[in-house]
């Protein structure tokens, strides 16, 4: 034992030399090796913060945040029609100060995307509906005036444009990467209390038949979407553009959970055409449709129950003139299928107008192809 014991106590007392000897005449291969085991730690340390932030979107709302405006909207009030007897001593004694209105300016409340460096903003039509004034709240504080571009009610969509340069425009992201269940981030101004991000997820793609628009195709979330949200972003985890933000379903007011946007496709496919034209051209036939039921379906011996049923043909219209009648089931336009009333606006709508189209139709238990020159939709008179 006593032999071991002598071994072992001249191996550790020659290690300690060799130790002590290099690193008086070879500091520098102690020096690399220390250096090598700190930056192991540090790179642990570090991968150690990315897994423990790794639920964090705050990269995306940062990027987003910059491209998010508040924007407030004032319109003249209606004169008030005892406005000449307001100052009579003698109608004051009866009234007092109970007819006088305390501001002559309706103020109303929104957000908006910028889309462009130069000034170009996409918000709600609804937002700046009927608007005299409209003044736009930058992230920095500064606020300007700003100019309707174009709108459209069909989509609730509106342009606007600050005279303003080099502005953080919003990137947009790629509508058919979209799913239900990816996480979003809404970016809005509600009830006026400051920019606020609310997450959720995609709950729905493509909701219609809400009653919001004539052209529904939207997201449905559960991302907190208040008023005062309206026209603001609905991002992506990455901080790109998927929706903006416009209604909500609502008993009281406030959210629960479920928030409609406008998807990017159709909002970037608006505003182009807004910008170009100042408008958003669309095909039309002129056409009331019904969707199918199963009853209606067997009346006219079809398989399906996709397809609409013309209910209604506006007099001087194409499809008068190409000769539909009521009664008549639309089954496809240039070979696109027809599922219901709500697909066949949508498709007539993207048709360019002065331009022939072929539609396929069921009339007395048979299926015929009838050509049709497409017009122009009438612009939808604002309330």
């Amino acid at each position: 034992m006593k032999k071991l014991w002598l071994i072992f106590a001249q191996t550790v007392t020659t290690a300690l030399a060799i130790v002590f000897v290099v690193q008086i005449f070879y500091p520098r291969i102690l020096n690399s090796e220390l250096q090598s085991i700190e930056k192991s730690i540090e790179n642990n340390f570090h991968h150690s913060n990315r897994i423990s932030s790794s639920g964090s979107y705050s990269v995306a709302a940062e990027k987003a945040m910059p491209s998010v405006v508040n924007i407030f909207t004032s319109k003249k009030k209606a004169i008030n029609p005892h406005q000449q007897f307001l100052d009579d001593p003698v109608f004051k004694r009866f009234f007092g100060n109970q007819m006088e209105e305390p501001s002559q300016h309706d103020n109303s409340l929104g957000s908006g995307v910028i889309v462009n460096s130069d000034g170009l903003i996409l918000t709600n039509q609804h937002v700046i509906e009927a608007a005299d004034e409209i003044e736009v709240a930058l992230e920095d504080g500064s606020s300007l005036r700003a100019r309707i571009v174009g709108s459209d009610p069909d989509t609730d969509l509106a342009v606007l444009k600050i005279d303003v340069r080099n502005l953080p425009s919003i990137t947009f992201a790629d509508p058919k990467k979209n799913k239900v269940g990816d996480v979003v981030l809404a970016i809005g101004n509600p009830f006026g209390v400051g920019q606020t991000v609310t997450q959720g997820i995609i709950s729905a793609l493509g909701r219609n038949h809400l009653g919001i628009s004539t052209f529904e195709s939207f997201i449905q979330t559960d991302a907190s979407i208040n008023p005062g949200n309206s026209g603001g972003a609905l991002i992506d985890a990455e901080g790109n553009l998927v929706g903006i933000n416009s209604a909500i379903y609502s008993r009281n007011g406030g959210s629960m959970g479920i928030g409609f946007a406008i998807p990017v496709s159709i909002a970037k496919q608006v505003m182009e055409q807004i910008v170009r034209q100042g408008s958003v051209t669309r095909g039309w036939l002129g056409i009331e449709a019904q969707d199918l039921t199963l009853e209606l379906a067997d009346s006219f011996q079809l398989r399906t129950t996709h397809g609409a049923l013309i209910a209604g043909i506006v007099k001087g219209s194409p499809a008068e003139r190409a000769g539909l009648k009521v009664g008549d089931v639309l089954i496809e336009i240039n070979s696109m299928k027809v599922i219901d009333g709500t697909s066949m606006i949508g498709i007539v709508s993207e048709l360019n107008p002065n331009k022939q189209a072929i539609l396929k139709i069921a009339r007395n238990h048979k299926e015929i192809k009838i050509p049709v020159m497409i017009g122009l939709r009438p612009k939808l008179k604002a309330n």
